[in-house]
């Protein structure tokens, strides 16, 4: 943990501290002995004992008569009052509210852990060479009457301040200063074992323009003057600067920030939670905590909590209650003209990219602080490698709840009928100028809801919906993830919309467009209720169907049948589109792009006839059409020869064997009839 920012010292008055605190025992452990040796010189230990001669009213009515205690009491005096002007020490006592008694028991414990040759006097005073640790009963007896045990109540086992350690079952235990309590007493402002890993001091780096970090440091400011203690909500996606938000908020309160990764923290987490409470009050931070299993850490009971915390969580995250005042701070995702601003600012070099490249990069990737920033690490020199490194991180967002699908297709690849290639391609417009069309004022007054882009594709297998998916992204340079239905839907009632709600929370804010294949599964038809089952599945289908389209991302549903998809839900979407077996026409197109790109111009061409009378004679899909001719080229390899009529039967017959189709007698016929009609040779 660097000591940037904490309170430090100059290392003579905490040495000086020391040396007060061990003479005050030495001090204390003198004149203890001076009795002891005082009682064993009229009588052995076992008759004193036995006798109970060894009182502290006894002991105190001896020292005043005594010369040397006297000498002895006087300069302990002495002592004690410089130890008034320690500062450290009295800020310890102020912080965790330590009466005289329990400082006085603090200090017995710093005393040895700082001077360990101190055990042995420890054991001298207990008359056993063997017990060479610091008790309770010693301590009582060496600092007065006002001294006495820990509660369990108290501050300095409540905050951990001094802990008991068992030596030998049948004996007390022994009292030991806590190490980082100990190290803060002699200046060393240092990061809690239990903290390592796990927490560090964030650097404050200048805040984005649009962010509202005056106006909530001067909120904050108003509730802890009115002696408050304040939790800082800040929501938003990940990346966009929450983190560092947090920190500049601290540093306009004159407060350094410990961030705590809760992700990090394991069953230890109550142990965790104190020490950052306690290390926020030795060292004057605040606390950031940050991470996904923050709404299910409980905010323990402690002490108090330190006055000035943040809690940094997803926009439709919840919170753990605490005895706090929360103040809600949400971050939305960064403007085109901030992401133009921080790639030219950032990126070495970028400000000599075309201007048009750098405008792109703007618009096309809603990519928050962290993305840039990483890439500006990365010394991109090009807008097109910083295209290419921001969709390459992209790619684990979802983990295992989505697939990433390779995107080589362009609309050219698809063979589609005029006016749905028109349609797709007004989606693909309102997809690319989307970002910039809801940065208006007015568009997001009107539109506060259904900002986001839902299309339905429909249509019988292999007719092009997944291809349409894949020319879309490419289209706009973005990546194309298939949701993985085994991730999202389950048996429970209320879990499988959960799961949907994890898939979207994450990609939202993510340059990507979903694909929800058998979107039927999840956004199928309500059904009349019959039964509590049924009264469940509807509202789990309810949340379905408010999930989606409360989405604000690109999603594709492809649907095998659209009669299955819950008609109120598909009236809501803006782009619904049927995808029609290819025709005749479009059979021969699909049949003859292939050839060309698989076998070349030439090949091809011996091949158009045979061609024409498949795509007349045999109704097949487009991705019938792609694994027959890929069926036909092994079946060719493997015969050694060019690949002719026979072996592209033989394939279009394994291909359609797979629904049970296969080329019957009278298909054989139909293509014959097709080789004869001039129509088919064309």
């Amino acid at each position: 943990m660097s000591d940037e920012g904490l309170p430090q010292s100059s290392g003579d008055g905490e040495s000086r501290l020391s040396d007060r605190v061990v003479a005050r025992f030495r001090l204390r452990a003198r004149l203890r002995l001076r009795w002891l040796l005082h009682l064993w010189g009229q009588m052995d230990a076992l008759e004193v004992a036995l006798l109970g001669t060894d009182s502290a009213a006894a002991e105190a009515a001896w020292h005043v008569t005594e010369s040397e205690s006297q000498r002895l009491l006087t300069e302990l005096k002495a002592v004690e009052n410089a130890l008034e002007s320690s500062s450290r020490l009295k800020l310890l006592e102020q912080i965790f509210s330590l009466d005289p008694a329990e400082s006085d028991l603090l200090q017995a414990c710093f005393a040895v852990a700082v001077e360990p040759s101190l055990l042995r006097v420890c054991a001298q005073l207990q008359d056993d060479t063997a017990r060479t640790w610091l008790t309770e009963g010693l301590i009582a007896r060496l600092y007065g009457p006002r001294a006495r045990g820990i509660s369990p109540e108290s501050p300095l086992r409540r905050w951990e301040l001094v802990r008991s350690e068992t030596v030998l079952a049948a004996d007390s235990d022994a009292l030991l200063c806590d190490p980082l309590v100990r190290d803060w007493l002699l200046g060393d402002n240092r990061l809690d074992e239990a903290l390592v890993g796990v927490a560090s001091l964030r650097r404050p780096h200048a805040p984005l323009p649009s962010w509202p970090v005056a106006a909530c440091v001067a909120q904050v400011s108003r509730v802890l003057q009115d002696g408050e203690r304040v939790r800082v909500c800040i929501a938003g996606a990940p990346g966009t600067g929450r983190t560092s938000f947090a920190a500049a908020a601290a540093r306009g309160l004159e407060l350094p920030l410990l961030v705590v990764e809760m992700d990090r923290v394991d069953e230890a987490w109550p142990t965790v939670f104190r020490r950052a409470q306690r290390q926020a009050f030795l060292d004057r931070c605040a606390i950031a905590w940050v991470g996904e299993t923050g709404a299910r850490r409980p905010w323990l009971d402690v002490p108090t909590c330190f006055p000035l915390q943040f809690l940094i969580t997803d926009v439709a995250q919840s919170r753990p209650p605490a005895p706090m005042m929360d103040v809600s701070i949400e971050l939305p995702p960064l403007s085109i003209d901030e992401r133009r601003e921080l790639w030219q600012r950032l990126v070495p070099g970028a400000e000599s990219w075309p201007e048009a490249a750098v405008e792109g990069l703007a618009a096309r990737f809603r990519v928050p602080v962290r993305d840039i920033a990483a890439a500006a690490r990365r010394r991109v020199e090009s807008p097109e490698a910083a295209a290419a490194l921001v969709r390459e991180a992209s790619r684990t967002g979802l983990g295992e709840l989505a697939t990433w699908l390779d995107c080589p297709f362009s609309s050219d690849d698809l063979v589609l009928p005029e006016s749905l290639r028109r349609g797709l391609g007004e989606l693909t417009f309102e997809a690319r100028e989307r970002a910039a069309f809801w940065e208006q004022t007015s568009a997001r007054r009107l539109f506060p809801q259904g900002r986001g882009l839902v299309a339905l594709f429909t249509g019988t297998p292999g007719t092009g919906k997944t291809m349409a998916a894949q020319v879309l992204a490419a289209s706009l340079g973005v990546d194309l993830f298939r949701i993985s239905l085994s991730s999202v839907v389950s048996k429970y009632v209320g879990e499988t919309s959960q799961n949907l709600e994890r898939v979207l929370r994450r990609a939202e804010h993510m340059d990507a467009v979903l694909l929800f294949d058998e979107a039927d599964a999840l956004f199928g038809k309500r059904t009349e209720i019959k039964d509590a089952h049924d009264r469940f599945a509807n509202t789990d289908t309810n949340h379905l169907l408010i999930a989606i389209e409360s989405y604000r991302g690109i999603a594709i549903l492809a649907s095998n049948k659209r009669a299955n998809i819950d008609a109120a839900f598909v009236r809501r979407l803006r782009y619904v589109f049927e995808f029609p077996r290819p025709d005749a026409a479009q059979r021969l197109q699909i049949w003859r792009r292939l050839t060309q790109e698989m076998l070349g111009a030439e090949p091809a061409a011996s091949l158009d006839a045979v061609l024409g009378e498949l795509a007349q004679a045999i109704e097949t899909s487009g991705a019938e059409i792609k694994y027959a001719l890929l069926a036909a080229m092994f079946i060719a390899r493997q015969q050694g020869g060019a690949l002719d009529r026979d072996q592209l039967l033989r394939g279009l017959d394994r291909e359609l064997s797979k629904d049970g189709r296969g080329l019957n007698e009278r298909d054989k016929q139909a293509i014959a009839r097709a080789a004869r009609a001039p129509e088919g040779r064309s």
